[in-house]
């Protein structure tokens, strides 16, 4: 099974709604605030060409930078992880 990273901000609104979403649809991932992993922080700003964009969502190796309730589904679905 891949590993899903959802790297975000608990005040960031597009963190919440996409948390919300993988919690609806039972998929596990694992939540990582940036506000209290430094690391963390450091490697969502060096994926998205020094800017901290969240969520920034790992899925198995595929970035998601900040994806509509749509695209995450449709990336679920391409990985297997959702039904078609």
């Amino acid at each position: 099974m891949n590993t899903i990273k959802v790297y975000g901000a608990n005040w960031c609104e597009d963190t919440t709604r996409t948390r919300e979403q993988l919690d609806a649809l039972g998929v596990k991932y694992e939540y990582i605030n940036v506000e209290k992993d430094a690391a963390a922080n450091k490697h969502i700003t060096e994926l998205n060409n020094g800017k901290r964009k969240t969520p920034t969502v790992d899925l198995g190796g595929k970035i998601l930078i900040e994806p509509s309730n749509e695209e995450m589904e449709q990336a679920l679905k391409t990985s297997g992880l959702l039904p078609q």
